[in-house]
């Protein structure tokens, strides 16, 4: 695993063993953001089932100002602190040490890209887009980016959010929804 692109482009990055997290391919990472960007002017955004990582470290390395990073599971913390390290702007991260329903009622500004991958899909990315929307942290234009299972079907609609692209890649789909 490495970062895909940009300014930590090619660096390589820790990931977790085992069954708890489910890292996203490089092949998959650079095609989800080849889909969003791929390149970003500034902005933040909210990793809210972390893993290692890095989802946000390459959204970060690709132009992004700041990441917030939520991870639950202490191993997998350590992991992403590691990859924090590696990139040697640890001032642009933040690493919210909690399970996501903690950490939504706890972020404050706005964010411009959120990123969505959690072990439960369906179920839980609908509660968190709505809980997102709710808490008043989404910018006007925010895109929320969710990978699941191919299997896995979200439905068209979540609160004021629309699917705008969506592209499955091997086992993984990938939706984005905007306002």
């Amino acid at each position: 695993m490495r970062i895909v692109a940009g300014e930590f482009g090619g660096r390589p990055l820790k990931t977790l063993e085992g069954k708890t997290t489910r890292p996203t391919s490089d092949k998959v990472r650079g095609a989800l953001f080849n889909m969003i960007g791929p390149f970003f002017e500034g902005g933040r955004v909210l990793d809210l089932f972390a893993g290692s990582g890095g989802l946000s470290i390459e959204a970060v390395s690709r132009g992004m100002a700041e990441a917030v990073l939520v991870e639950k599971d202490r191993r997998a913390q350590e992991i992403i602190q590691a990859n924090i390290s590696m990139t040697q702007v640890a001032e642009r991260f933040t690493l919210l040490k909690m399970e996501a329903e903690r950490a939504i009622s706890q972020l404050s500004g706005q964010f411009d890209l959120v990123l969505l991958d959690p072990p439960y899909a369906k179920e839980q990315i609908v509660a968190n887009i709505e809980a997102l929307e709710e808490a008043g942290v989404l910018s006007e234009e925010v895109m929320i980016v969710c990978e699941t299972d191919k299997a896995v079907d979200l439905p068209e609609e979540v609160s004021h959010f629309g699917i705008w692209k969506q592209k499955t890649y091997g086992i993984s789909k990938v939706t984005v929804y905007v306002r």
